[in-house]
């Protein structure tokens, strides 16, 4: 360990356990990609390789993985990548609300779960690449069936609110959200006929509004850090993400940013490379295309806070998008109207990349065996320390990391004593682009609580620090609002920051 090691702080001593855990659930996963990934038959692998596909699962498929022993070795590509067994704990195509507590309890019985290795049972005819499974332990997320209660909401404040409250209550967001897979697709038909549909009730321009702002909101609340509330920083930064997608529309209108045409605001805010959270899996295991607004959900503690973030800034929204210049000045008071509208990037730095400097011989893992004699396990898509190099390959054990709102806690645990994992699949590389935070030399910190990777576009515009008229309601969106200024950014904050000049 380096000598800076203290800069993370450590979450548990070393620990050894005397048997290894099971593989856990693991979910399908390949960001922005097919939304059917391929399995291959056991046989034909064995002679052909990953040439001549079985079959697909699609993603946000859970399954538990296993690794199938032929000849007394696992199954590989010939590059030592093990190709996996599996059996199918939710299949994405024909989720349905209950699958979401079968879930969750496969993830439990999973992890209370130790074994000698992680070899497949003898029935296992199919294998598929276990680089594009991961241990995320996030549920399927539904709407609950509708149940007629619900507290008093919020009075709409205008008609493209009211328009976008009565989709949230209307059978079409319904329809929208009642599969697992392509519900980004799925919310845009719905929003489509709900507007064909309600053409008599309000003016076409209102109701395609309505739709952008909508669309808008659902990115500025679920691309910002639910945690925050309605505090001050939380409600200024869902105004910048909605300020970065105002300009991405009506300043700079790009096919490559998702706008078909100026105003195009729906385009811009969801697609997909530029706002991740619109991925297919993500979708699947968050609120984003929700009813959130339901009426009769306004009783329940996690819809509660999402209507509390909506009420909070969705008159804000509506100024940034569809506003004057002036309606930006009295946001954003005090700011430069040429540097604001200069905003489509921002830099979230608690969720870039994960990097550890100050720990030696860290890696990460995206499918290896680790052999103790005729035990195998797989190690996929986890952090390990390597250990001693030795016959084969390295002594290792896991490096766990827990994410706490300003720092990440690590530990090492030596879960597989005695397994040496195979050499060709350890780099032992030290990481690069790798600054405290992700944010630029020269900010000075008492202590550094994490480190991340930074994208190559951070530098090429201006940090530029940007302050907010909000209304104030703290974190539990409990008080009374408070109209205050807050600020977000600059080149030294460790949680957001919005550039400008970025092409």
């Amino acid at each position: 360990m380096k000598r800076h090691a203290l800069a993370l702080a450590l979450w548990a001593p070393t620990l050894i356990w005397a048997a290894i855990p099971a593989t856990p659930v693991m979910t399908l996963y390949r960001f922005n990609g097919d939304p059917e990934l391929p399995f291959y038959r056991v046989d034909e692998f064995q002679a052909r390789g990953p040439a001549s596909p079985a079959g697909t699962l699609a993603q946000g498929t859970s399954v538990i993985p296993c690794l199938v022993i032929r000849d007394g070795a696992p199954l590989t590509d010939s590059s030592g990548t093990p190709y996996v067994g599996f059996d199918v704990v939710v299949d994405a195509r024909t989720a349905t609300p209950d699958s979401t507590e079968r879930f969750k309890r496969a993830v439990a019985e999973r992890e209370s779960l130790t074994l000698a290795n992680h070899h497949c049972g003898a029935g296992v005819r199919h294998v598929i690449d276990p680089r594009n499974l991961y241990p995320l332990n996030k549920a399927p997320f539904f709407d609950p069936a509708g149940s007629g209660g619900g507290k008093t909401q919020a009075a709409a404040s205008g008609p493209r609110d009211e328009v976008v409250r009565a989709f949230h209550n209307s059978a079409q967001c319904a329809d929208a959200n009642r599969a697992l897979m392509g519900r980004r697709a799925a919310l845009d038909r719905a929003w489509n006929r709900f507007v064909v549909e309600n053409r008599g009730r309000w003016p076409q321009e209102t109701l395609l509004e309505g739709k952008h702002l909508d669309y808008v909101m659902r990115t500025a609340i679920y691309e910002g850090h639910l945690d925050r509330g309605c505090n001050a920083y939380g409600a200024c930064e869902r105004d910048i993400i909605a300020l970065s997608i105002r300009n991405r529309g009506r300043e700079t209108c790009s096919a490559s940013l998702g706008c078909s045409a100026p105003g195009d605001f729906q385009g811009v805010s969801s697609k997909v490379s530029q706002y991740n959270i619109w991925d297919e899996y993500l979708t699947q295991i968050s609120g984003l295309t929700a009813c959130f607004l339901r009426r009769d959900l306004s009783d329940r503690d996690y819809y509660q806070k999402i209507q509390s973030l909506y009420d909070q800034s969705h008159g804000d929204v509506e100024q940034i998008l569809f506003g004057s210049d002036q309606d930006l000045a009295e946001i954003f008071p005090n700011e430069s109207l040429s540097a604001l509208k200069s905003i489509r990037h921002y830099y979230h730095a608690p969720a870039m990349g994960k990097c550890f400097p100050d720990h030696d011989r860290v890696d990460y893992i995206s499918a290896a065996v680790a052999r103790k004699d005729g035990d195998f396990a797989l190690i996929a898509n986890r952090r390990i320390q390597a250990g001693d190099k030795v016959s084969g390959g390295y002594l290792f054990s896991d490096f766990v990391v827990k994410d706490e709102p300003d720092r990440d806690l690590t530990q090492v645990v030596d879960r597989f004593p005695g397994f040496v994992i195979d050499a060709r699949k350890v780099t032992l590389k030290s990481p690069s682009n790798c600054p405290p935070y992700g944010i630029p030399s020269g900010c000075r910190f008492d202590q550094i609580g994490r480190y991340r990777k930074t994208p190559s576009w951070l530098n090429a515009g201006t940090p530029l620090e940007i302050s907010c008229r909000v209304r104030e309601r703290g974190e539990q969106c409990q008080r009374e609002a408070r109209l205050t200024t807050s600020s977000v950014g600059g080149v030294c904050d460790k949680e957001m920051r919005p550039v400008g000049g970025v092409r």
